[in-house]
């Protein structure tokens, strides 16, 4: 079992930037597929973005593209989304993820969730 705490999220001017945190204790984390989801009040959660288990491979949700970068550090167990260019739209509570392996944005295929961390932009 793995244990997520996001932290990092907080008030932010539109076109600002943040950086969310994910940090992750108990079974070894680079086993794990790691992914950001996002779930705005009265919407369904969505997907931001996915890391393999080396880092090497990233994918991006349509909306995020080309603004918000994932990474990691193993070394750290610690996960990170990089927001740049934010928007109102952006507004949500954050949550990282992680999985067994499967490279997917589909949140069924990962198991352990962290708590959510909110990020809200003004405009």
């Amino acid at each position: 079992q793995v244990r997520l705490v996001e932290s990092g999220g907080g008030l932010v001017q539109a076109g600002g930037s943040l950086r969310v945190s994910c940090a992750a204790s108990g079974r070894t984390f680079s086993w794990y597929t790691m992914a950001w989801f996002r779930q705005a009040p009265g919407k369904e959660r969505e997907f931001v973005a996915y890391i393999s288990r080396s880092g090497d491979i990233t994918y991006y949700g349509d909306s995020v593209k080309g603004r918000f970068t994932i990474s990691r550090d193993n070394a750290k167990n610690t996960m990170y989304l990089q927001m740049n260019s934010l928007k109102p739209e952006d507004t949500a509570v954050y949550y990282c993820a992680a999985g067994g392996g499967m490279l997917t944005p589909q949140p069924r295929h990962y198991e352990y969730w962290g708590q959510g961390t909110q990020v809200t932009v003004s405009s």
